[in-house]
């Protein structure tokens, strides 16, 4: 059942963990925007307007993420993700993909420090038939 607690909850922070908190943490302060609020016993807490990501540290060596496993950042045009993308493989990310369009939208897939699949996309040029599939 759908209650009004539930209608109005929302996703706050994704925690993971990393071999290298403080490689992860860069990575996403340079290329996603978010700042560095705490840390503690090697890990992160960082922010960007209504969303924390929590950065553990791996005590036990690299974590092992299951292939699929990814977080996805959208973008707002086809440009942005070029331009992205072309600085992500400048920089030396780790690329899993080139861009690429699945009828939902052109992406990419890339890895953090730490080994976490990010996919960043923009639904900007999505096919017809997905446009009323997405919230605004």
């Amino acid at each position: 059942m759908m209650t009004d607690s539930i209608k109005s909850m929302k996703l706050n922070h994704l925690g993971f963990p990393s071999a290298d908190t403080p490689a992860t943490a860069r990575f996403f302060e340079r290329y996603l925007g978010f700042t560095i609020a705490g840390t503690w016993e090697q890990s992160y807490i960082l922010k960007r307007p209504g969303f924390d990501v929590v950065i553990d540290h791996a005590r036990d060596g690299t974590p092992d993420w299951p292939r699929a496993f990814h977080v996805g950042f959208e973008l707002q045009t086809l440009d942005e993700v070029r331009d992205l993308h072309e600085r992500f493989r400048s920089e030396g990310v780790e690329m899993e993909t080139g861009i690429f369009n699945n009828g939902r939208g052109s992406r990419f897939f890339c890895r953090a420090p730490g080994g976490v699949m990010f996919e960043m996309n923009t639904r900007s040029d999505a096919a017809p038939e997905y446009q009323g599939t997405f919230d605004n």
